[in-house]
């Protein structure tokens, strides 16, 4: 059976629960309850798994905090015996429009510090990940408190639809490849 791992960054802790950096533990709540999934707290981390024609994916929240997630990821990779090329990391992008997705699989931080500390840890830039953009509607100075703050009434409108595709691309990146979810859900 193939294995994936499917990483959602966030903080957590309630006052982080609905905001945009916590768009990675949105997505995988979101699929877990649609899938009748229940995480549980283990080492590092919240997880559940979800099976789907054949293949596995391993939902992981770090529980970390956003800025250390690279440790969670090492030690279930290592643990799971999952390779780098399986595992995919969802998360905010102030440099994307909001509900854009943009799929790599390798790259810069781009100032992102979890993605930062999980280049540090993994010790490599190539790695998966779905940046979602959360757009850059904030004054200078105030970049900590949009990123840390809630979702707009019209974002939260258009969220779901969004997550939805977020969901979409998770099970292409497992049942067709990256090259293929690429090509089908970046910019989309």
């Amino acid at each position: 059976m193939k294995k994936f791992l499917i990483i959602g960054l966030g903080n957590i802790g309630s006052e982080y629960q609905n905001t945009r950096h916590n768009i990675g533990f949105k997505a995988l709540d979101d699929l877990a309850s649609k899938n009748d999934l229940n995480f549980e707290t283990k080492k590092l981390g919240d997880l559940t798994e979800l099976k789907i024609k054949g293949r596995t994916f391993i939902l992981l929240k770090p529980n970390t905090y956003m800025n250390l997630s690279g440790k969670a990821i090492k030690y279930w990779m290592e643990k799971e015996n999952i390779p780098i090329e399986n595992i995919l990391v969802i998360t905010d992008d102030l440099n994307l429009p909001f509900g854009s997705i943009r799929i790599k699989t390798k790259g810069s931080a781009g100032g992102h510090n979890g993605l930062q500390n999980i280049q540090d840890v993994l010790e490599t830039t190539n790695y998966n990940r779905l940046r979602f953009g959360i757009g850059d509607e904030f004054h200078k100075g105030s970049q900590v408190n949009y990123v840390l703050g809630q979702w707009t009434e019209d974002e939260n409108k258009l969220l779901p639809e969004r997550i939805e595709k977020i969901q979409e691309a998770i099970r292409s990146f497992g049942l067709a490849g990256i090259n293929t979810t690429m090509n089908e859900y970046n910019n989309k």
